[in-house]
């Protein structure tokens, strides 16, 4: 990429760096949301404008990171983009589907009416837009950078508290919700960043959890209060403990041992390949 005009020194300071791309990025997340929930209404235009949403955001993280960090953006190749956020997408269905049985067996979920294929289409395009801005700010700016001076298991526990702390200004919210999504999704997407030093499959990931959730079973996304954008109306029943509660299935004990399993084995994968980093000071 050209490198005609270097930012100035002071600007490639780690801390400097870490506030300056998350505080724009925490800008565009309100930006794509408002477009998003503005056009929620109308399924097409939900979808298309959560599609643009997100490439722009993606094509603004490799221009203003590249251009700040004077280097190639590779944890944002396009190439890869298709194969590697259609797989991370199709696991996080996955994921969620199985997630969502256990705790329905268990008494905390069901069905409490119909929904419709437009509301489904307007929430994958919402989700589209919540996933890419989510992960850019969370593990492409938070992780990345905390991990470059601290390493990989300080980068996973900051990136995580803080995922969970922004749920906290959901309507919804509770502090066990924020600590259970931390636990389960904040690692677990930092871990999917980890194994393969991509944004593609946490966004991925990111993306099929949420649409899965709201898309496909109607649930509460992480106390978020949405609940009407799916094929069903899922209704929380039985213990808040089995079922998430108002915060939705993301609090439930399930989720959080799905999450946690999956970190695990994406960590263990990151190891294997030499991808866990150490601290500055012990490298």
């Amino acid at each position: 990429m050209s490198r005609i005009t270097a930012p100035p020194s002071w600007m490639r300071l780690t801390g400097v760096r870490l506030l300056l791309l998350f505080l724009i990025f925490a800008l565009v997340s309100g930006v794509v949301n408002a477009i998003n929930m503005a056009v929620s209404g109308l399924p097409l235009v939900a979808l298309i404008s959560g599609l643009v949403t997100a490439g722009l955001a993606i094509l603004a993280y490799r221009v203003v990171t590249g251009w700040l960090e004077q280097r190639a953006v590779t944890e944002a190749e396009p190439g890869t983009l298709l194969r590697e956020a259609g797989r991370g997408t199709l696991i996080g269905i996955a994921l969620f589907t199985v997630t969502i049985a256990v705790i329905a067996i268990f008494g905390g979920y069901r069905i409490g009416g119909g929904g419709s294929f437009g509301a489904m289409i307007s929430t994958f395009g919402l989700m589209c837009g919540v996933a890419v801005v989510e992960e850019i700010m969370l593990r492409g700016v938070v992780f990345r950078i905390v991990e470059q001076w601290a390493g990989t298991v300080v980068a996973l526990a900051v990136s995580g508290l803080l995922f969970g702390a922004l749920h906290l200004f959901n309507d919804g919210a509770t502090i066990w919700g924020a600590l259970a999504i931390a636990a389960e999704a904040g690692i677990m997407l930092g871990a999917a960043y980890v194994a393969t030093r991509s944004l593609w499959l946490p966004i991925g990931l990111h993306l099929g959890w949420n649409f899965a959730e709201l898309g496909l079973f109607g649930a509460t996304v992480s106390g978020s209060g949405l609940r009407d954008g799916g094929l069903v109306r899922g209704l929380a029943t039985g213990s808040d403990a089995v079922s998430g509660g108002a915060f939705g299935p993301e609090a439930s004990i399930f989720a959080v041992i799905a999450g946690v399993a999956v970190s695990v084995v994406l960590l263990r994968r990151a190891a294997k390949a030499g991808r866990i980093v150490a601290p500055s000071w012990r490298r």
